[in-house]
């Protein structure tokens, strides 16, 4: 894969394999957990979605690997049940399947199971599928690694640090343009951080400029 098929991509599968030993479990797990969220609408079975919000729990070092386990196996059937067609609904297979594939060892078949199904979904009905969008996301550019600063993050008293946390507890991807802002303020000019967190995104927990910022991997 090139750099200009990674940018323009539009299925996660084939930019999966390109990242294949070279990212951490907990940004794979991110990934799987992201897709989940995409068919969350399906997943009825609470199961499922107690499975997902554990394996988030579990990536962010809050939940244990025993309770990963205990989330995952007290979940409905697996992808496997969904490839044998023993479910009665399609699109609840689909979640199910996703939800299992979160709460996985994050091999690479619930990997790629975790983005078939996140792939039914696309951004503004244009046929780019969500999966990809959130690859990128997640992993940045790997063909353009990118550093910050220390003297950004100590920047009036730590205020890009203290943004960063609160739109990653909180969800609030929103807030996005206000970090690029104050990273402008605080001398940063790299246009890739810049233009990432001002774009419609999709964003998602693991976005790479805030993992950047936060010093996670």
């Amino acid at each position: 894969m090139t750099e200009q098929e990674w940018l323009s991509g539009t299925y996660a599968v084939p930019m999966l394999a390109l990242l294949r030993g070279k990212v951490s479990e907990r940004k794979l797990r991110l990934f799987a957990v992201a897709c989940c969220r995409l068919v969350w609408h399906e997943m009825t079975d609470e199961r499922s979605r107690n499975a997902v919000e554990v394996a988030q729990r579990f990536a962010d070092g809050k939940a244990t690997r025993k309770e990963l386990a205990d989330a995952r196996d007290a979940a409905p059937p697996s992808y496997r049940t969904y490839l044998r067609n023993d479910f009665p609904y399609p699109d609840e297979c689909a979640a199910t399947a996703a939800a299992e594939s979160a709460a996985e060892s994050i091999d690479a078949e619930a990997l790629v199971w975790a983005a078939f199904f996140g792939e039914d979904m696309t951004v503004d009905g244009d046929g780019d599928m969500v999966a990809a969008f959130i690859c990128r996301d997640i992993f940045g550019n790997p063909f353009r690694p990118v550093t910050v600063n220390p003297a950004w993050l100590a920047w009036n008293d730590a205020t890009v640090n203290r943004i960063a946390e609160g739109i990653y507890d909180e969800r609030a991807f929103d807030s996005l343009p206000i970090l690029a802002d104050a990273l402008e303020d605080a001398g940063c000019d790299n246009a890739d951080i810049l233009n990432h967190l001002r774009s419609a995104g999709p964003h998602v927990r693991g976005c790479w400029p805030i993992d950047l910022i936060l010093g996670k991997s």
